[in-house]
């Protein structure tokens, strides 16, 4: 052979071999993450979610890819997403933060595992044989939401002990509250002599504003808003409301007082998400949903702004702010 004819050949073969390489190389691994809401209104929550993966030893563009499916307050779509995730093979399915995105990636797999976070009891709707082991593809965080609401109230309570009467907020499409909630939250009120409305209103700023006309036509005294992906969207325009009807609300996320409202009493969100990117980076390593345990929230806390209690002729007491996490001026 001759010495150009060799040099071509092994120039050419030198060629192919990091091509035949990374031919062989394991394609990197997909998380879906699909969520109801906007990414708008969870942008803090995501950055969240990535710190949880990357402590589990996983980074977004280098061992990993995240696919991003948000319904934008359309849970119709829920669905449709759920089923595009699978389509697309994706090795986790996380869905942090509201039960009809989770209820959405069940029906759509049975054995693609799924991570959630939400404010139901999820072997009461099916998602797992029990927290302790959950026995099928699916595992993850309750927040707790639901089972403090009558905290919440007890709160409102000592804030005005001479209110009689309280109102519930939910939205219909995405309330994990059940009938037996909403009766432990009336027992509750009974026992402290008060009278608890509850009052639905899908997450639009029309039937929002509806709902608050009608709070103020029947003399409520204090709201309670219930967890909801799509009242965390408009959270500006509800307490925006709460502010305009002069109706002293709690809410269970911070980013609401944050945004203006009252109080907030609730798990701290942020902290559930990272948990569920620490649970799908375990998942990648090889664990099995059916034996990762679902945990439940054991951190919550109470933010107060001042600012929002001086407008509206309210006085904190000593005892409150003594309890609050953190006190907006």
């Amino acid at each position: 052979m001759k010495r150009r004819e060799f040099i071509t050949l092994l120039g050419g073969t030198g060629f192919a071999w990091p091509l035949t390489a990374r031919a062989q190389q394991p394609p990197m691994p997909v998380i879906g993450f699909v969520n109801a809401a906007s990414p708008q209104s969870y942008a803090r929550q995501v950055s969240a979610f990535l710190k949880g993966l990357s402590e589990a030893g996983y980074v977004d563009g280098q061992n990993v890819k995240i696919e991003y499916l948000w319904a934008e307050g359309q849970y119709g779509r829920l669905p449709e997403l759920a089923a595009d995730l699978v389509r697309l093979q994706v090795a986790v399915i996380v869905t942090p933060g509201n039960t009809p995105a989770a209820l959405a990636a069940k029906a759509a797999t049975a054995t693609i595992p799924i991570v959630f976070s939400f404010g139901a009891d999820p072997v009461k709707i099916g998602l797992v044989a029990s927290l302790d082991r959950p026995g099928g593809n699916a595992t993850g965080f309750g927040e707790m939401n639901i089972e403090i609401a009558p905290k919440r109230l007890g709160i409102l309570h000592e804030l005005i002990p001479g209110a009689a009467r309280f109102a519930l907020l939910l939205e219909p499409r995405n309330s994990p509250t059940t009938p037996a909630d909403v009766t432990e939250l009336q027992a509750a009120g009974a026992a402290v002599g008060s009278q608890i409305e509850v009052v639905y209103a899908a997450a639009t700023v029309g039937e929002l504003e509806t709902a608050f006309a009608s709070l103020a036509q029947k003399g409520v005294d204090a709201l309670m808003v219930n967890p909801s992906p799509q009242f965390a969207s408009l959270r500006v325009q509800l307490t925006a409301l709460a502010a305009r009807h002069a109706v002293p609300t709690i809410y269970w996320d911070r980013r609401l007082a944050e945004a203006g409202g009252l109080m907030s009493y609730g798990s701290n969100v942020e902290d559930l998400f990272r948990k569920v990117g620490i649970y799908a980076g375990r998942i990648l390593k090889g664990e099995k949903p059916a034996d990762m345990p679902v945990q439940q929230a054991t951190k919550f806390e109470l933010v107060i702004n001042l600012k929002t209690a001086k407008a509206l002729g309210l006085t904190i007491p000593p005892t409150l702010l003594a309890r609050a996490d953190e006190v907006i001026e």
